[in-house]
């Protein structure tokens, strides 16, 4: 009995430290939040009406098929688009963000359809692998 005792009271100890023991949310309560994600989107900065100079960086390098989010630091809405058409981040208003957005290709143009002089290049980061060919590649 009090050798299963002292095994209950071991294994709440080592739930308790494990889990934090706090009972209340990461991010409530004076704790200090968890810290980002491994792989957390990528961030452009929108910083005015400066044609190729209007985002920063630019160009960006994201690799293909990660996030990246496009943060408004102007005064202004902007509404950015790649040139093809593939992504639209809608509105982003002054001080907002947009939504995570996933880069399917290689590298794109885009552009503000509000201030259409803003422009800007996104390529695909050096360090990431060539795209798969042959017949090993998944879904061949």
């Amino acid at each position: 009995m009090r050798s299963s005792l002292l095994a209950g009271s071991m294994v709440v100890a080592l739930a308790t430290w494990c889990c934090g023991g706090s009972g209340g949310s990461p991010t409530g309560g004076g704790g200090n939040p968890p810290p980002p994600a491994a792989g957390s989107p990528s961030t452009i900065s929108i910083l005015g009406e400066r044609g190729a100079q209007s985002f920063s960086p630019n160009p960006a390098s994201i690799g293909q098929g990660n996030t990246f989010v496009w943060r408004n630091t102007d005064n202004v809405v902007h509404h950015i688009v790649l040139n093809d058409g593939s992504l639209d981040s809608g509105d982003i208003a002054p001080g907002a963000s947009s939504a995570a957005l996933r880069l399917n290709v290689d590298g794109a143009n885009y552009h503000c359809t509000i201030h259409p002089t803003m422009v800007g290049s996104i390529n695909r980061s050096s360090g990431d692998p060539p795209p798969c060919t042959g017949p090993y590649c998944p879904g061949s």
